[in-house]
């Protein structure tokens, strides 16, 4: 009643608001939507009415990362899932989710809603985006919508924010606060222009938290770094490779890509750079991965040539997290594959 006083406010018991909503999602196809909208416009309320509940908190433990996963998933879908949705550091896999970063939360909070949606489920998440750095943002929106559509689901995100649009690429947006729904075309995500300059040994500690096997780098190596806009966002290094006959083969030492930026193919970008830069010095290029991402791609890769099986290659260091999935590994190994950059002729 002071309120009604003080602002001249109608009085009235209660205050009211609605929306007619009418979504035509049966016309076409699609595998991503996006609601949007500012705060207060009725996103959630119209999200909740048409999918019902949305996407909860998560109950996360003080394990590492991969344990607060369902018991039926096995340690590759789960590492599998987290890479497809842009958390592909390995060091971060090991930590509690309370641990990481916004970013990181975000995108294992994603994975999460995938995971336990069941099949055929459209998965609805609210505050999309939200509590991360609007960089992080987009680069997460592409990440996360690529797997949508490798995986031919369906993902809705509730956001406050237009500037994912251009990468999260919805195949339709709806807006409350103007009733307006228009249906969308694909189109390519937002280029990303990468600098890359020779490095010394000193950048290597802005990433060596991240690489997924050890922290060292050989004094030998000849280091590179990435950055876009001045920021440092990924590392690569090679060193050369002893042979008894062939005197011109180097090999590749350490590859990171920072949290913030993975889930956009840098990796292989600047890995793609390498190799063309060491055959135009009458060199060849190998390197031998074991990190799941990396065998995909250079497996796709017209530019890259498998040199050999895979082989079991045992680690070194330890892992920081004994639980990890023991049940599933018998043995501390893991499988390596070898490839050559192969140029286009």
């Amino acid at each position: 009643m002071q309120i009604e006083s003080l602002f001249d406010v109608p009085p009235s018991e209660q205050t009211t608001k609605e929306w007619s909503v009418d979504l035509p999602l049966d016309e076409q196809p699609w595998n991503v939507g996006l609601i949007v909208g500012p705060s207060g416009a009725g996103k959630t309320r119209v999200a909740e009415a048409l999918f019902g509940k949305l996407d909860a908190q998560h109950s996360w433990t003080d394990a590492a990362l991969v344990d607060d996963f369902a018991d039926t998933m096995t340690i590759h879908q789960v590492t599998g899932l987290l890479t497809a949705v842009g958390l592909g550091s390995v060091p971060t896999w090991l930590r509690p989710h309370s641990t990481l970063s916004n970013g990181e939360q975000f995108r294992a909070d994603v994975a999460r809603a995938l995971a336990e949606s069941g099949s055929g489920e459209i998965v609805v998440i609210d505050e999309f985006t939200s509590v991360v750095d609007r960089q992080v943002a987009q680069v997460a929106s592409h990440a996360i919508q690529k797997q949508i559509r490798r995986d031919d689901r369906r993902f809705i995100a509730v956001s406050c924010h237009h500037d994912i649009v251009d990468w999260l690429q919805p195949d339709w947006t709806y807006e409350p606060a103007t009733d307006e729904f228009t249906w969308r075309s694909v189109q390519p995500r937002p280029r990303v222009e990468l600098r890359i300059d020779k490095a010394s040994h000193h950048a290597w500690r802005i990433f060596r938290d991240h690489h997924y096997m050890s922290a060292d780098l050989a004094k030998a190596s000849q280091c590179f770094v990435a950055t876009v806009d001045e920021r440092p966002v990924a590392f690569t290094s090679y060193l050369h490779f002893p042979h008894s006959k062939t005197k011109n083969i180097k090999m590749g030492h350490r590859l990171v890509v920072l949290p913030d930026w993975q889930g956009l193919g840098i990796g292989g970008r600047l890995d793609d750079w390498l190799g063309e830069l060491l055959h135009s010095q009458g060199y060849r290029y190998r390197n031998v991965v074991a990190h799941p991402a990396m065998v995909n791609f250079y497996a796709r890769s017209p530019r890259w040539r498998c040199m050999s099986r895979p082989k079991r290659a045992v680690t070194s260091g330890q892992t920081g997290v004994a639980s990890m999935r023991e049940r599933q590994t018998s043995t501390r190994t893991l499988s390596t594959f070898s490839f050559e950059y192969a140029p286009k002729s």
